[in-house]
């Protein structure tokens, strides 16, 4: 009675792990994308933190890829920079993680997998839940971001108030993000006709 199951189990092995395998690859090319956008960079005189591509990246990934995926392709890209490979917009390894821009960084695989899971809810609305997904995605990157460049600010002894730290770290950057954020939620429906994880 027992034996049917196993030998199904047995046959099913290799198809699920050529699926995994191809998912893992997936990630593992947007982290490397999300690393191609840490070098575009236009770099602001009043603050530390750079406009990069990085966002961009980012709401793609957890787009396409969906949420578990797109959480997996940051926390691939987290682990590369960390472990010294200079894929952040200020090198690699733990110091660029604690540097002004860390909080955005270690805000990637939430965001990525929050804008993964509100595009699959809100998909069905078209372009407009894609892009209302992606914009989470962004609100969850500036409030990481925001609160870790407070907290530098006050180590590094800047003494930057409430105001000036959204000054420095969010509001420049808010528009910006919003036209990414379009952007990804356009370019989203092809993208996922021809990944091969469906």
């Amino acid at each position: 009675m027992r034996e049917q199951p196993l030998a199904a189990d047995v046959t099913q092995t290799p198809v699920a792990t050529r699926r995994l395998a191809i998912e893992f690859a997936g990630a593992a090319i947007f982290a490397a994308f999300t690393a191609l956008g840490a070098r575009v960079q236009v770099h602001l005189p009043f603050t530390p933190v750079p406009v990069t591509g990085q966002v961009f990246c980012v709401l793609l990934a957890g787009a396409a890829l969906g949420a578990r995926l797109g959480f997996v392709s940051q926390v691939q890209y987290l682990a590369a920079g960390a472990a010294g490979l200079p894929v952040f917009a200020y090198g690699g390894g733990p110091a660029a993680l604690l540097g002004p821009t860390g909080g955005y960084l270690i805000g990637f695989p939430l965001a990525a997998a929050v804008t993964g899971a509100l595009c699959a809810r809100l998909g069905q609305r078209g372009r407009i839940g894609l892009f209302a997904g992606c914009l989470a995605g962004v609100a969850v990157i500036h409030l990481s971001g925001a609160a870790w460049y407070g907290g530098w600010s006050a180590v590094i002894g800047t003494g930057a108030g409430f105001v000036a730290v959204l000054a420095q770290s969010v509001f420049p950057f808010a528009g910006i993000d919003a036209v990414k954020a379009a952007a990804a939620a356009a370019l989203v429906p092809s993208l996922r006709r021809r990944l091969p994880l469906g």
